[in-house]
C-alpha cells in the first residue's frame, strides 16, 4: 500500500508556497483509463460548455462543472484515499467535498485569468481553509498551457474581485504587484503527479497553442470545521468525504468503462 504520509518540509512549502505537486501519487496506467472513459464519455461530451475567460477577442475554456458526487470515476476519484489523505494533513482537518471541474484543453482553446479559487467563494465558507486538487489526465507542459501560480501568494489573504467575460479575476493592480515581487511558476505535470494549491494562491493558466491536448481534472474541498456563511445551505452540498481505497476506485472505473463501450455499441 502507498505511504501517503507527508514530511514536515512539504507541509511547510504548502503553508509558505501556497502549492504542492506530489509527483507519481496516481498510477499513470489508471490516469490514461480514466482519460479513454472520459474521451469517450457521452454525458462528459453533453455536459461541456465554453467559458469566455476574457474580454474582447479570446479563445473559449472548455470544461464541465459538477457540483455533486455521483457513480462514475471522476467522483471515484474525488474519494480516493489517495488524493484525500494528503489534504487532510494540510488542513490538519478531515476533509469536506465542494465540486470537480473536467477541464477539457484542447489545441486552440483558452486559460484562464490570475484568481483565486477563495475570491469565487467567500460568500460561501467564512474561512480561507479552502483547497483545489489537479489531476493531470495528460502531460501538463508550458506549451500546452500548464497551471502557473504565484509563489507565496496565499499568503497575500483574498483580494477582490471583478468580472472578466465568463470569469472572476483578482485585482489587477494586485495582481501586477505580485508578479514583479514574487515568482510566476508554471507547474508542469506528468501523469500520475497531483497538484494542491490553497484557496488564496493565484493561479492562471495561458491558452493551448501546441498540438497537445491537456485534459485535467480539479476537484475542491474544504476543511471539515470550516463554518458555511449562506445560512440556506443545503445539507447535500458539502459532504464530508468517505475515503475510498484504490479497490473501490478500481471497480468504479470499470463500471465507468463499461457503460460507456455499452453506448458505444448503441451508436
Amino acid at each position: 500500500m502507498i505511504d501517503l504520509t507527508l514530511s514536515a518540509e512539504q507541509i511547510r512549502q504548502f503553508d509558505e508556497d501556497g502549492y504542492l505537486i506530489l509527483e507519481n501519487l496516481l498510477d499513470p496506467e489508471d490516469v490514461e483509463q480514466i482519460l479513454r472513459i472520459a474521451r469517450r464519455d457521452p454525458q462528459l461530451a453533453a455536459d461541456a460548455k465554453g467559458n469566455q475567460n476574457y474580454e474582447g477577442e479570446g479563445l473559449d475554456t472548455r470544461l464541465a462543472y459538477r457540483p455533486g458526487l455521483a457513480d462514475d470515476v471522476y467522483s471515484a476519484l474525488a474519494r480516493s484515499r489517495r488524493l484525500v489523505e494528503p489534504l487532510e494533513q494540510l488542513f490538519g482537518d478531515r476533509v469536506r467535498y465542494y465540486y470537480q471541474l473536467q477541464m477539457m484543453k484542447d489545441p486552440q482553446t483558452g486559460g484562464w485569468q490570475y484568481h483565486q479559487d477563495y475570491g469565487y467563494h467567500y460568500e460561501q465558507f467564512f474561512y480561507p481553509d479552502f483547497a483545489s486538487v489537479m489531476v493531470a489526465l495528460d502531460p501538463a507542459t508550458r506549451a500546452n498551457g500548464c497551471l502557473k501560480v504565484v509563489r507565496g501568494s496565499n499568503r497575500l489573504g483574498r483580494l477582490e474581485h471583478q468580472s472578466s467575460g465568463s470569469q472572476l479575476i483578482a485585482d489587477p493592480q494586485r495582481v501586477a504587484m505580485a508578479l514583479r515581487e514574487m515568482e510566476e511558476v508554471y507547474c508542469e505535470l506528468a501523469l500520475g503527479s497531483v497538484l494542491y494549491f490553497h484557496g488564496n494562491t493565484l493561479h492562471a493558466s495561458e491558452p493551448n497553442f501546441s498540438l497537445q491536448p491537456r485534459w485535467s481534472l480539479i476537484y475542491a474541498y474544504v476543511a471539515a470545521a470550516n463554518t458555511y456563511v449562506l445560512p440556506d445551505w443545503p445539507d447535500d452540498q458539502c459532504p464530508l468525504i468517505e475515503k475510498w481505497d484504490d479497490s473501490k476506485v478500481e471497480a468504479a472505473t470499470q463500471r465507468h468503462w463499461e457503460a460507456v463501450a455499452a453506448t458505444d455499441k448503441e451508436r
